[in-house]
């Protein structure tokens, strides 16, 4: 037969556990909360840059010609940004 105090020791220390467990969660929580929104509007950049690598993979010969374009003096069309490798 188990002893009680025992028992109650260990289901103790579990609730314990678990309770700094949820507050962890609850923290992360709320910092995604605060990083969702710059996240969205950063969204729109991400996928372009996505869009030109996705391009640059199935088209290497296009990504050199725009790249020659690029240093050959023509302008870019309006509204395209030039855009610099990032690290997340």
């Amino acid at each position: 037969m188990k002893d009680i105090h025992e028992v109650l020791r260990q289901k103790q220390t579990k609730y314990a556990h678990l309770g700094k467990q949820i507050e962890m969660l609850q923290q992360a929580a709320e910092k995604l909360r605060e990083v969702a929104p710059l996240l969205a509007e950063n969204d729109d950049e991400d996928n372009a840059v996505l869009t030109e690598v996705d391009e640059a993979s199935s088209f290497p010969d296009a990504m050199a010609a725009k790249a020659g374009a690029a240093t050959s003096g023509a302008t870019a069309p309006k509204g395209v940004r030039p855009t610099a490798p990032r690290w997340p």
